[in-house]
C-alpha cells in the first residue's frame, strides 16, 4: 500500500473536458499522473464511486467551498478520484460545480487504485473493484500526508483535514 514518503504511482487517468483548449479536445482526455503532478502540490480526495450520497453531499461539497483556502495554503491543483468513467466524472463534476475548482479524474479500470494498494471489494454489491475513500497531500509527486478513512466512515479524508495538513 503506498504510503508517506512514496511517490504516486504512473498511472493514466481521464478527464472529461467541456471546452476545447490547450492541447485538450471536447471529452475524455488522459491525464498522466506523473506529468500532472510534477512540480505541484495536489490536494488529492477518492471514492468509492460518484454520484454516491455522502460523497455528493458532503465530499466534493466541502472541496469545493474550501477551494479558496486550499489555494492560500499553498495547493496547486485539487483532485477528486473515482473508479468510474470520464463521462460519468464530467457529469458529476457538472453536478457539483466543481469547474475550476475540483479537477474529477477518472480511474476506469481501477489501475491506480491497485497500484496504490487503496482498493475497495465491492463486488458482492455488484459494484466491483473500487477505491478506498482516503485523502492524501502530494508535493512535487510525492506524498506528504495520507488520510485512509475505515469502513462506512467519513473522519479523516474530509476537506477539513486535508487544508489543516497543507496548512501546517
Amino acid at each position: 500500500m503506498i504510503k508517506v514518503g512514496d511517490n504516486l504511482p504512473a498511472a493514466t487517468l481521464m478527464e472529461f473536458v467541456e471546452v476545447e483548449g490547450n492541447g485538450c479536445s471536447l471529452g475524455p482526455n488522459p491525464v498522466d499522473v506523473v506529468q500532472a503532478s510534477a512540480g505541484k502540490t495536489i490536494a488529492l480526495f477518492a471514492v468509492p464511486g460518484a454520484f454516491t450520497p455522502t460523497c455528493s453531499a458532503k465530499h466534493v461539497p466541502g472541496y469545493v467551498a474550501k477551494f479558496a483556502e486550499f489555494k492560500a495554503a499553498g495547493v496547486d491543483e485539487i483532485w477528486c478520484l473515482s473508479v468510474n468513467d470520464a463521462f460519468v466524472m464530467g457529469a458529476w463534476a457538472r453536478d457539483q460545480k466543481t469547474e475550476g475548482k475540483v479537477r474529477m479524474l477518472a480511474d476506469g479500470d481501477a489501475t491506480f487504485a491497485k497500484a496504490t494498494g487503496l482498493t475497495l471489494d465491492l463486488n458482492g454489491k455488484g459494484l466491483g473493484l473500487r477505491s478506498n475513500r482516503y485523502s492524501m497531500l502530494v508535493k512535487d509527486g510525492k506524498v506528504v500526508s495520507l488520510n485512509i478513512e475505515g469502513p462506512g466512515k467519513f473522519e479523516v479524508s474530509d476537506a477539513d483535514t486535508l487544508l489543516a495538513q497543507a496548512a501546517a
